[in-house]
């Protein structure tokens, strides 16, 4: 035996095993098998089949586990759909008993769970035992707290309904607390289904729901491959989809779900850049590096993968990072002295090999500390390439292993052109002793959360997410919670109610239509800040309310988009500019609206055929409107929100972009004022496809436009047949975001088309609104015209 006095000395390790003695126990207790959880009850698979689950490391069967089906998926729904309506019902007080209870078995079995998740998923027992386990607990106190609070700080909205939750193997019980912990806050009940590689800490929390008495049918576990997930996905009676994943799997569940009306949310895949400036404390980056790529392996969808250094410190750093690496010590997850454990499954080590593989063969320089591996398990060593471009597939692609590409950059402005240079948008890092450039430099990146000398920071009250093709939806804080939630709309209109009578609900004018002429003029596109005839060449007649002519509109088409689109990318400087003026800009508008209010009056009269006195109505509360949302221009504000850790955590409400909107054929000029207004209000920019029935309220509006100092670009209009012009919208890549208000059909094929690029649609299923009223109004409309961004940033010495 080694003497202390000599290890002082060598300061080598020694084995430091983590006891696993209870698990082994609980593993024996099921021997013949797992089963499904449904309705409060442990239940065997429908067909009677299981799979067996491994412990990478050692490459030896832990456990069988039952195989779900379509049917033992229906039967979870059903359960959940039964115990939805005495769930949501409780009062929040008595949802958050349930809550809290769940966090406190939770902690009285921390040792139990971190070993447990350690044996199936590979990560090192530190990890489960220091990081994962304390944070699952942590997300169910903090959803305790607004389960009590719900009333108050959410008037107005409800829970979705039942659940479908679909979670991935790299945080099998952390993801999971993710989603049920807010979804049980918020009234809701769920079915979820673990990865197959990872679901034995889903399986031992079904045991925690029996001990605190959750009733039966609120939390549903069904376990099974991809064949499992899409029964979920594709049930008629699920009104949500959480997903974690692949972006692959995301947009296969984007166009699953087109048209059915569930509610969704992404949390996708990443690529995400650790940027380190010359006059960072280059030793702590390089501890940051460790944490970013070489945390559980690199199985992290927000791991630090891409290395962009200044020019000037980084063979420094890449010194650095080589001794640092040769310290890491792989091996035994179970022991507590070990720095990276096993790779999930053979599987995802073989793709690993291959992409490593590749990177050389694309002239990419690697390193790996010469240290021996294990000789049985799914082990890879850390890994380094050097001499990467920007352009290359290890660059590019999510290799969810521990592999770090290093690039180098010489300004701040080539930095971050370098980091957006992804189709993805999850995380990413930045080390720098300059505050004032990391805060600029964060603002810049297309990320849903930037760390500020730090990284891998993650709290419940912080809302976690991505831009772009790492999806859409947050998970944390309150945003985490508003994915749970929608708006209690006490009288919605039935779809096929008559759009010029009872969608208004608005009298039809009596007398002949006067004071306009049958054909008074064409009415053109807006695009750029001008007038544009259409790219066809094309225009089609408007129709009055009694079925004659009474203009002309351009009928756009995919060009007429285009154009619109490239002109809505040179109004970037709207959304740089402050709240403050874009806020004067709408009042502006507003006042030159009012002015106006008898030509607008006439024309929607014209068009519509409704009263004089409803014409008026229609116009008054858009200038009503218009007026809201340039008050809120400045109001809509982020938060800091109040982590663990010694951050103040920034939650800002970024501007999409470029947003698409499709306008209602009801309510013609304040359908269009009440989708824009928000829109522009919060920064973005829009292209705007009107009433197709009832364009001449939006033609008219450019001159409002031209007239209140709105930026050309800011607004642009294109009319023609919506649902044509819709599906070119959801297709083109710089669209980052769309709204829909149409058919059930149209929404259907929008959703469908969007996920392209995975862009956040929000469309009415056909299902029209009263835009008079509440429900055409809000900060739901303020909340999808923003995506939030949270950065943390370190404060004390």
């Amino acid at each position: 035996m080694a003497l202390v006095k000599d290890i002082l000395v060598s300061m080598d390790y020694g084995p430091a095993p983590e006891a696993n003695e209870p698990v082994v126990g609980w593993l024996d207790q099921h021997k013949d098998g797992f089963n499904h959880f449904i309705d409060g009850k442990f239940v065997a698979p429908s067909e009677g089949e299981r799979f067996a689950v491994f412990n990478p490391a050692y490459e030896t069967e832990l456990a069988q586990v039952a195989q779900g089906s379509a049917a033992d998926v229906d039967k979870a729904v059903k359960a959940a759909r039964k115990a939805f309506k005495s769930w949501s019902a409780l009062s929040g007080h008595d949802r958050a008993v349930y809550l809290y209870a769940i966090a406190r078995h939770i902690q009285k079995r921390e040792r139990f769970l971190s070993v447990l998740e350690t044996m199936d998923n590979g990560k090192p027992i530190r990890e489960t035992r220091d990081i994962d386990i304390p944070l699952v607990a942590r997300h169910f106190y903090h959803h305790a707290g607004w389960a009590e609070l719900i009333e108050s700080e959410f008037p107005g909205e409800g829970p979705v309904g039942v659940c479908g939750q679909i979670i991935p193997w790299n945080f099998p019980l952390l993801m999971l607390a993710w989603k049920i912990a807010p979804a049980l806050a918020a009234g809701n009940t769920v079915v979820l289904k673990p990865a197959e590689y990872t679901p034995l800490t889903a399986l031992a929390f079904a045991e925690i729901c029996r001990e605190v008495g959750l009733p039966a049918g609120v939390v549903n576990i069904v376990t099974g491959d991809g064949v499992t997930g899409n029964a979920i996905v594709e049930h008629p009676d699920v009104d949500k989809i959480a997903f974690t994943g692949s972006t692959e799997v995301g947009r296969i569940i984007r166009e699953k779900t087109a048209g059915s009306g569930k509610k969704l949310s992404l949390e996708l895949g990443g690529k995400s850049p650790f940027i380190v400036f010359d006059d960072a404390d280059l030793d702590g980056a390089v501890e940051g590096v460790v944490d970013a790529i070489w945390f559980n392996q690199g199985q992290v969808c927000c791991a630090g993968s891409r290395l962009l250094v200044q020019e000037g410190v980084a063979e420094a750093v890449y010194a650095k990072l080589r001794t640092r690496m040769a310290s890491l010590r792989v091996g035994d997850p179970l022991d507590k002295s070990v720095d990276m454990g096993a790779i999930v499954d053979p599987v995802q080590l073989k793709r690993i090999k291959e992409l490593v593989a590749k990177g050389e063969a694309e002239g990419a320089t690697l390193f790996q500390a010469n240290k021996g591996l294990p000789s049985k398990g799914c082990f890879f060593p850390p890994s380094l390439f050097t001499n990467v471009a920007p352009a290359s597939t290890i660059a590019e692609v999510e290799i969810f292993g521990p592999v770090l590409a290093a690039m180098t950059f010489r300004t701040p402005d080539e930095a971050v052109a370098i980091a957006n240079n992804s189709r993805f948008g999850l995380a990413a890092s930045v080390w720098s002793e300059n505050i004032n450039l990391t805060l600029d430099v964060a603002a810049k990146l297309k990320a849903g959360v930037v760390w500020i000398n730090s990284t891998n920071m993650f709290d419940a009250a912080a809302g976690f997410g991505g831009y772009r093709e790492s999806g859409y939806g947050r998970e944390g804080g309150r945003e985490g919670m508003a994915e749970y939630l929608k708006p209690v709309i006490d009288k919605p209109l039935k779809a096929d109610e008559k759009i010029a009578a009872k969608l208004s609900a608005l009298p039809v004018a009596d007398e002949e239509i006067s004071g306009l002429p049958s054909i008074d003029r064409t009415a053109k596109l807006y695009v750029g800040g001008k007038q544009a005839r259409p790219d066809s060449g094309y225009s089609y007649t408007v129709l009055g309310p009694k079925g004659q002519p009474i203009s002309q509109a351009g009928l756009g088409n995919r060009k007429d988009i285009r154009n619109a689109v490239e002109a809505a990318g040179k109004a970037g400087s709207w959304g740089g500019a402050t709240a403050h003026n874009r806020a004067q800009v709408l009042y502006y508008v507003a006042e030159n609206l009012s002015s106006r209010a008898k030509e607008f009056e006439e024309r929607i009269v014209a068009m519509t055929g409704v009263s004089a006195k409803a014409a008026a109505e229609e116009v008054a509360v858009s200038i009503r409107r218009t007026f809201w949302y340039a008050a809120q221009a400045d109001k809509f504000d982020g938060a800091v929100h109040a982590t663990k850790s010694r951050h103040v955590t920034l939650a800002m409400n970024e501007a999409f972009g470029n947003m698409g909107i499709l306008c209602p054929d009801e309510a013609p000029l304040l359908g269009f004022v009440s989708l824009v207004m928000p829109a522009i209000s919060m920064g973005n920019r829009v292209i705007v496809v009107p009433s197709s029935s009832h364009p001449l309220a939006a033609t008219d509006f450019y001159q409002i436009l031209d007239t209140s100092d709105v930026p050309a670009g800011v607004v642009n209009i294109v009319t023609g047949e919506r649902d044509v012009l819709a599906k070119t919208l959801a297709e083109h890549d710089d669209v980052a975001a769309l709204w829909y208000f149409g058919s059930k059909a149209g929404s259907a094929m929008v959703e469908k088309a969007s996920a392209g690029n995975l862009k956040p649609v929000w469309s009415n299923q056909g299902v029209p609104r009263r835009w008079s009223e509440a429900s055409g109004q809000g900060r739901e409309f303020l909340r999808r015209a923003t995506q939030v961004k949270n950065i943390w940033v370190p404060y004390g010495e």
